[in-house]
């Protein structure tokens, strides 16, 4: 076996340790919902979009007896 790389497949292995990114390395996640039957970005919206963006809540269907 290579000793570069990392063989998963026993218990006693670990996976190699990924060091935290600084601020400058991370990249913003871009959200994106469904409009009108496609998909947009949600940071194309409006402000007033924007907001009801944030304000929305999932449905939750409760079971039936």
């Amino acid at each position: 076996m290579n000793p570069r790389t990392c063989d998963l497949d026993t218990p006693t292995d670990t996976p190699p340790a990924i060091p935290p990114l600084r601020d400058d390395e991370r990249q913003r996640c871009e959200v994106w919902t469904r409009v009108m039957g496609y998909h947009r970005p949600v940071a194309s919206f409006n402000i007033g979009k924007q907001g009801e963006f944030g304000e929305r809540r999932p449905f939750v269907e409760r079971p039936v007896a």
